[in-house]
């Protein structure tokens, strides 16, 4: 366990949760279903088997702040912000280049913070298999989520045969055939009928090893960057002068479609990105007629409304209408036809500025 390490992917914007969420607090630092964030539940899910000195969090400036507060177990030194908005290549470099500055012969998994898994006990036992297939092979690593529907909006992962590993890990990994960009919704329905695709969740596990021979054969830039972090003797100082010039690309673009051998792993636990606000309210109560709400509120000839009071001192009342998204904070309020709930990013172009 020693050699094993985390890293947590804790940046983003808060377009997609508007207003709760602003740039400063998005999905993974609110309170959407209980008295925890979602980057505190990806912390806690690490314990036991991750030592908490060994699980660092990659931020940026506008949220380093409250990264902190929820983060308030880990040691300080390790929660790192970037520089600059670099994509997912760069960051993840970062994270290789921290880890291999504390132990060259690490295996680490990356780790977004802004999911919802409560199956604590099966996502340890995936991680545990992962690392360990890590370790002892020279493959890169991926977990994948089992389609429960032809969602477009996912990228997905070809599995192709079993792999032969000369070990049994208790849970079954495939070779990746190839990774496949957001498909159309004909191409996603031809996936959930083919059975050997998965959605793409954005979680790796690789030794330090193999990953940064992947990235010098096919990253050459983002290998260099690492070696310097490595070897330096200011590493903050060294992420401030370099991380900016980085070219931004992203971590499946960089390296996970090129990669000599990837392996996959279905997930056994259950998932959720929590991608709008459609998806926070599968887990609110229900009241009247399919009206899903965080909090006590008025009815009378309205259904399917989704209702989150962000202001509990205030009461929301609804008449006679349908197929409503009402989000009440201190200082703003939503009110959103629920079919368009992945537009409401669209509004951070034209609100004022103190209200992103």
């Amino acid at each position: 366990m020693s050699q094993h390490y985390a890293l947590i992917l804790a940046g983003g914007s808060g377009t997609r949760f508007w207003p709760l969420s602003r740039n400063a607090k998005p999905k993974q630092l609110l309170h959407l279903f209980d008295d925890t964030t979602l980057l505190d539940q990806t912390i806690t899910r690490l314990q036991g088997l991750i030592p908490t000195e060994n699980i660092l969090i990659l931020t940026n400036a506008l949220q380093e702040t409250e990264v902190r507060k929820v983060a308030h177990m880990l040691p300080p030194e390790n929660i790192f912000a970037e520089p600059a908005k670099r994509d997912t290549a760069p960051a993840v470099a970062l994270g290789i280049g921290l880890v291999a500055a504390r132990d060259p012969k690490a295996t680490m998994a990356v780790l977004p913070s802004d999911q919802l898994i409560n199956d604590t006990e099966s996502f340890q036992s995936v991680l545990e298999d992962s690392f360990s297939i890590a370790s002892q092979t020279d493959a890169l690593v991926t977990i994948g989520i089992k389609p429960t529907w032809p969602c477009p909006s996912y990228g997905y992962i070809e599995r192709g045969s079993p792999a032969q590993l000369g070990f049994n890990p208790t849970h079954e990994p495939f070779e990746v055939s190839r990774f496949r960009e957001k498909p159309n919704p004909e191409l996603a329905e031809q996936f959930l009928r083919q059975g050997n695709f998965a959605w793409n969740a954005g979680m790796f596990v690789w030794s330090l090893k193999t990953v940064t021979a992947e990235l010098r054969q096919h990253t050459p830039e983002l290998a260099g960057f690492i070696e310097e972090l490595e070897s330096s003797t200011d590493i903050h100082q060294t992420i401030d002068e370099k991380f900016p010039s980085l070219t931004p690309i992203s971590i499946d673009y960089a390296l996970m479609e090129k990669a000599s051998r990837v392996l996959n792993i279905e997930a056994t636990f259950d998932w959720d990105d929590v991608g709008s606000w459609i998806s926070v309210a599968k887990y609110l109560d229900t009241q009247g007629d399919n009206n899903q709400t965080n909090d006590e509120i008025t009815e009378i000839e309205s259904e399917n409304n989704i209702v989150f009071n962000g202001r509990k001192q205030a009461r929301i009342a609804l008449l006679g209408v349908d197929d409503l998204i009402v989000v009440q904070t201190e200082d703003a309020l939503l009110i959103a036809n629920r079919h368009q709930a992945d537009d409401i990013k669209k509004l951070s172009d034209q609100l004022p500025e103190n209200l992103l």
